[in-house]
């Protein structure tokens, strides 16, 4: 089996669904606009700085998941997807995707932004296998709380050398791209590392490396 592994946000979207989904809920005033705006604003800066700390991030974005029932979490979803995400999708992305499911490659999403959000993207763009930061469910209900390692800088590495082992496999012959300097780590392990529309700092890194870079946002 050869892994054809998918960074999501700013990769395969032309926007960053954890972001979008911050921004969908001040616009549906279940959280305060000024101060949660800020705060999301900042943890965003934070994160394309490198100087992200993922646990106090998820602290911040799981809180109106466990504040609302499931069924109220999933009717708003549904309309952020349609709304949102949907515009966000890059036909030269899917083209991508779909020369690598014609390859026989097994397609993977991995990402930092939570299972509740990214779910649904990855069945939308026909991924059948996803590792993504997981919020805590219990009882049917968000607890607030991250559940595992989150799926972040090495957290990332670490959650797929855990998949590879469950399923017996290897990154021998596998893809990775992404556009982050925040997955270096994941991008130092692969057999084929590609950058997409990278940020400075990793493509910097990758011209030092010589690793290819493409775009799917410009084609």
């Amino acid at each position: 089996m050869t892994l054809a592994i998918f960074d999501l946000d700013n990769t395969l979207l032309s926007g960053d669904s954890d972001y979008e989904w911050g921004r969908f809920l001040v616009e549906l005033g279940v959280v305060d606009a000024e101060t949660y705006e800020a705060a999301n604003r900042a943890f965003y800066e934070q994160y394309k700085a490198g100087t992200l700390d993922i646990r106090e991030f998820c602290r911040f974005a799981f809180r109106p998941l466990a504040s609302h029932d499931l069924a109220t979490l999933e009717g708003w979803r549904s309309r952020f997807l349609a709304e949102r995400v949907e515009p966000l999708v890059l036909p030269a992305a899917e083209a991508l995707l779909a020369r690598h499911r014609d390859d026989g490659d097994t397609l993977m999403i991995i990402t930092a932004t939570n299972r509740f959000i990214t779910a649904p993207i990855a069945e939308r763009l026909g991924v059948p296998h996803l590792l993504a930061t997981e919020p805590e469910l219990r009882d049917g209900r968000y607890t607030g709380e991250l559940a595992g390692v989150p799926c972040f800088q090495e957290g990332k590495v670490l959650r797929l050398e855990t998949w590879l082992k469950e399923h017996g496999e290897t990154l021998a012959g596998s893809w990775f791209y992404s556009d982050s300097h925040n997955d270096i780590p994941l991008l130092e392990r692969v057999d084929h590392p590609v950058v997409v529309d990278g940020d400075v700092k990793l493509t910097d890194h990758a011209q030092e490396k010589g690793w290819p870079m493409i775009s799917l946002r410009y084609v």
